[in-house]
């Protein structure tokens, strides 16, 4: 569930009705979800931000970055969901996502162009994700206000910040440890969430609330809206119901976005030119999603019915 920190990102959440009746590139669903999930609208949403500071929306601008990993180490599941979207992600930009695991504290990623991935199991390291931005702050010039404490608001989230020095992304994701090895259920919920906040934050895409449930999703971005602010995080009920809400895994249209993002000659992908310059490369983005889908090497991490979880 990212956002762009400091900034309110104001977007029509309505999936078109039909969009969903196929699981082959119907192109007008295509470019209905490209438009809501990335031709957004930016307004100021922390009033002591500093807002002479510059925004940049174009995931491109990640390609050759690093992933920092502090906090836990990565369990066996996440290690093999942050391999499997590294892959995808050489494929689609054409360079390496490298990843090292730099130990329990932010500040020992070093100042280059980083993603920072905190990962935890059971409480909220609040604590932590305060002083992982506080130093992306001294670092970044981020403008942010000085020993503000923050709180995680979800089992998985991410925040990418604009500062005078550069720009900084900050993921916080639940991982579920040694002990849900041989549990499905886990398996996949903490595959998921991972997986959705690692997409959004490499792509810059929005969630788009699907307020009428339909056969088939088009997208990781769609969610069906949920009231479980009463399940224990990580909780059987809170995992399931949250994996009945959108799919599991990236979709054919998830892989077709990435491929836009990453060719699109543009200055940022909130811009409708960016939605124009997709229509007129529809069917090339289309085959390369394809293929890319076909490939057993990104198994992981894609899945061409874009299935969410049914048990």
């Amino acid at each position: 569930m990212p956002f762009v920190s400091a900034i309110l990102l104001t977007i029509a959440l309505t999936l078109p009705a039909g969009a969903a009746d196929s699981a082959t590139a119907d192109r007008a669903g295509y470019l209905a979800l490209a438009r809501t999930g990335w031709i957004y609208e930016l307004r100021a949403a922390m009033t002591r931000r500093d807002l002479s500071i510059p925004v940049h929306i174009n995931g491109r601008d990640f390609a050759g970055s690093a992933l920092c990993i502090v906090g836990e180490r990565p369990d066996p599941q996440t290690l093999a969901t942050l391999r499997g979207f590294s892959a995808l992600a050489r494929q689609v930009f054409g360079r390496p996502l490298p990843m090292r695991y730099a130990g329990p504290e932010a500040q020992l990623c070093g100042p280059r162009r980083t993603v920072v991935l905190r990962l935890y199991s059971g409480w909220p390291p609040n604590r932590a994700l305060s002083a992982d931005l506080d130093w992306l702050n001294a670092t970044y010039d981020l403008g942010l206000p000085r020993g503000r404490d923050y709180a995680a608001t979800s089992p998985g989230q991410a925040q990418t910040f604009f500062g005078r020095r550069g720009a900084a992304t900050h993921i916080l994701v639940q991982q579920g440890g040694e002990g849900t090895a041989n549990d499905p259920l886990a398996r996949s919920y903490f595959r998921s969430i991972l997986l959705e906040e690692m997409f959004q934050s490499f792509t810059f895409g929005m969630d788009v609330l699907a307020f009428h449930r339909s056969p088939r999703f088009l997208s990781k971005l769609q969610e069906v809206p949920l009231n479980i602010h009463r399940l224990p995080w990580g909780s059987a009920a809170f995992m399931r119901a949250l994996l009945r809400s959108n799919p599991q895994r990236l979709c054919a249209f998830d892989v077709f976005m990435m491929y836009a993002v990453a060719q699109a000659p543009v200055d940022q992908t909130t811009d409708p030119a960016f939605l124009d310059w997709i229509e007129t490369r529809f069917d090339r983005l289309d085959a390369q999603a394809r293929d890319t889908l076909a490939d057993p090497r990104f198994s992981e991490v894609l899945d061409p019915e874009c299935r969410a979880w049914s048990e």
